[in-house]
């Protein structure tokens, strides 16, 4: 027995007008007409392509950063750019490449040439941001979980999918700025200290003329010769200590507490580590685990003596000439790194972007770093909001607007599909794009 289906209501037809649901993508391209990055992109000495027929990398590059900004979290996504029309047209592609284009392009990348590219691209852009001179720059380690037999991936650090193979990159932020300093892939078995004094200094050198005014890090940085290394740079730092069990005995003698509030003390105590060239200053904080989430670790030394057990504490070795209070606010300013990972990795394929080669995956992860310092950028610069969105929030707030050409091809209209009422709005963020990007920065 069959029956009929009901009458949907409505018929389909197809038309050849090209639309695209990215508009707002006008606003992006605008910002970086403004920024000259397209003349930037060409200095880059990208690798070139491996026949007379290939694509230019500059090309290449910005339809990944495009794809990006549109979503892509896999390579093959990249393919939603290249089929739309309108947005070839409005950044003037004269064809889209295929997403196997462009993963060849990572493919040709080595060590050397990774690092001379990134160096080039992080100091034309932070060139950009004259308005930011001195900074504070926090650094921190991540973990990316690998699902196949990826070059590099290794069992190690990986809290969150034990025994799994790994990535552990090393990321560097402006914390002023919320944008990426640095960012070098490792091996997941790489501990947080590898490599990480060379990875100061190529930071550094991509800050160009910035002044770094203040140097932030987790335990894992807790280490002599970072120490020096600062020091000698005469950049001020804030690092988390490692609770040894000298450090510990240090404190119990030592530490004066004065409370800052009811179950919140503070401290201050000078302490030679082993292997320390001289003693340094170290701010201690214990909270009581009575305290809602108190953050800290008990000291493991004493974890019999009952005064002592019902405290969580934590230690920062600072160069600061600051009150304790002072201090221990300003590093608790560095948990924001971890909002930071959070959305590369959601939005910005931080942990999905994978390729065999394991330079090929630096680079690829380098140029997504370039695409979150352009939205960050487009964020302060053009939106101007004191709410930071996230890139999907982005999506439904401006970049995705039903967009098409003027039917004439030679008149150079792009129409949006936009309520009256929001007309005007745009038009204001059309305004903000019409100048060279500038941050405001509080002073």
């Amino acid at each position: 027995m069959s029956t009929n289906a009901p009458d949907s209501g409505f018929k389909i037809k197809f038309s050849n007008r090209e639309i695209s649901a990215w508009g707002g993508m006008a606003l992006l391209k605008r910002m970086l007409d403004q920024m000259g990055f397209r003349q930037a992109a060409t200095g880059w000495d990208l690798p070139p392509p491996g026949s007379n027929r290939g694509y230019p990398p500059a090309q290449l590059i910005e339809q990944w950063i495009v794809a990006i900004w549109c979503g892509a979290c896999r390579f093959a996504h990249a393919e939603t750019v290249r089929f739309d029309g309108t947005l070839t047209r409005l950044f003037d592609w004269p064809k889209a490449a295929g997403y196997q284009a462009i993963m060849r392009l990572f493919k040709r990348f080595d060590m050397a040439r990774n690092e001379a590219v990134q160096e080039s691209i992080y100091r034309w852009f932070f060139g950009q941001v004259g308005t930011l001179r001195r900074i504070t720059l926090d650094m921190d380690s991540t973990v990316l979980t690998r699902h196949g037999e990826q070059e590099g991936a290794a069992r190690g650090y990986n809290p969150g999918r034990r025994g799994r193979p790994s990535h552990h990159p090393l990321l560097a932020f402006v914390a002023e700025a919320r944008m990426v300093a640095n960012f070098w892939l490792r091996p997941g078995n790489a501990y947080t200290t590898n490599n990480v004094l060379a990875f100061i200094e190529s930071t550094l050198r991509h800050l160009g003329d910035k002044t770094v005014g203040l140097f932030r890090a987790d335990s894992g940085f807790f280490d002599e010769a970072i120490l020096s290394l600062l020091e000698g740079r005469k950049i001020d730092y804030i690092i988390s200590s490692k609770l040894t069990q000298r450090l510990q005995a240090a404190i119990v003698r030592d530490a004066r507490w004065w409370a800052l509030e009811t179950g919140l003390e503070l401290a201050e105590i000078t302490y030679q580590a082993q292997g320390w060239i001289a003693p340094r200053r170290i701010v201690v904080v214990r909270q009581s685990v009575k305290r809602k989430a108190a953050p800290g670790k008990t000291l493991s030394l004493f974890a019999d003596d009952p005064d002592l057990s019902g405290w969580r504490y934590g230690a920062m070795v600072t160069s600061l000439n600051l009150p304790d209070v002072d201090v221990w606010r300003s590093y608790r300013g560095r948990a924001d790194c971890e909002n930071r990972i959070k959305e590369l990795k959601a939005d910005f394929g931080l942990d999905s972007f994978a390729l065999n080669n394991f330079w090929a995956t630096e680079a690829a992860l380098g140029f997504a770093m370039l695409a979150y310092n352009l939205i960050s950028l487009f964020r302060q610069a053009v939106l101007r909001t004191k709410v930071q969105s996230t890139l999907a929030t982005l999506h439904g707030q401006v970049l995705a607007i039903g967009a098409s050409w003027h039917h004439d091809p030679d008149n150079n209209t792009l129409i949006l599909s936009l309520p009256r009422k929001r007309r005007a709005w745009f038009k204001g963020l059309w305004s903000n794009s019409e100048h060279p990007p500038v941050i405001p920065v509080a002073t």
